[in-house]
């Protein structure tokens, strides 16, 4: 990730939880830096340590950050993910936005990697779709890659996918692409949803770039991909989840693209926890044995 968009995302997250100031903070006394752990409460895949750096770096850059994992690493629970030490008002003001993104991120990591290893299949590519969370896209696309997926399109800007409803407003996939073709540069690669082999023929015709699989079971996939010209690249998406990807492994298509990777996946349980400073006991004051009398 790129560390200035990254840094404009934190900032507005940050306006929104701290707001004119953090309330409970304000009870820390500044008795000087103290150290504090973030670390894994159950297994999965981790994604988002330059979130751990930089959301305590824009609060303080004197907060001291030692990040001991890599994104796409297995973690196991009570595996230690990063450890922090500074002012620790300003741990606990960061604490919660920080733990958000990491859990979030690392919890569609571990929905990606479980996909890959449901399919079984490496001649075809689990990919993600625009079905992310507004404000957070760039984090969740990236969570998909740290546990091994690919990004479909980031957005609508960059490039052009002609679904059911384009075709029902232009007429046909050949008037549509037509009109795409004549309006992109070449960089820009056109895509056309299918549902059927008439589609299928058609957007073979017309020139497609890539070109999806719609709502197709396994035995469908399997047939139109074969049918499609290798210099096109084949998608399946649409009905497709954890318990029916499987089916879908030795079809020939080169991507499958998940929706749930981001629109459903669950946070993984990672935690923050402050260490306690040693209390400081008193010395012991050397006594002597009193003299024997005798």
């Amino acid at each position: 990730m790129h560390r200035i968009p990254l840094r404009h995302l934190l900032e507005r997250f940050y306006m929104e939880d701290i707001g004119s100031g953090d309330l409970s903070a304000q009870l820390i006394s500044d008795s000087g830096p103290q150290q504090a752990i973030i670390h894994a409460k159950q297994p999965g895949i981790l994604a988002g340590v330059d979130v751990i750096r930089e959301a305590f770096a824009l609060l303080d850059p004197d907060i001291s950050v030692n990040v001991l994992k890599r994104d796409g690493d297995a973690l196991a629970p009570g595996d230690t993910i990063a450890a922090l030490e500074g002012n620790p008002s300003t741990l606990l003001t960061g604490e919660r936005v920080a733990l958000n993104l990491l859990q979030r991120m690392s919890g569609i990591a571990t929905a990606t990697r479980r996909a890959i290893e449901t399919l079984d299949d490496p001649s075809i590519r689990i990919c993600d779709t625009r079905k992310t969370t507004p404000g957070l896209r760039m984090l969740e696309k990236y969570a998909v890659t740290a546990g091994g997926g690919y990004n479909h399109r980031f957005g609508l800007y960059d490039g052009v996918m002609i679904k059911d409803n384009h075709i029902a407003a232009e007429g046909s996939i050949s008037a549509a692409v037509a009109k795409a073709r004549a309006r992109n540069g070449h960089m820009v690669k056109i895509e056309v949803e299918i549902e059927d082999e008439a589609q299928l023929q058609e957007a073979i015709a017309a020139g497609a770039d890539i070109i999806m699989f719609d709502n197709c079971d396994p035995a469908a996939v399997t047939r139109f991909a074969h049918m499609t010209p290798p210099s096109i690249v084949t998608e399946a998406s649409g009905g497709i989840d954890m318990h029916t990807l499987h089916a879908y492994r030795g079809t020939g298509v080169h991507y499958i693209s998940l929706g749930f990777l981001t629109h459903s996946a669950g946070s993984l349980d990672i935690s923050m926890d402050i260490i306690p400073k040693q209390e400081s006991k008193p010395e012991r004051q050397a006594t002597s044995c009193p003299s024997s009398m005798n």
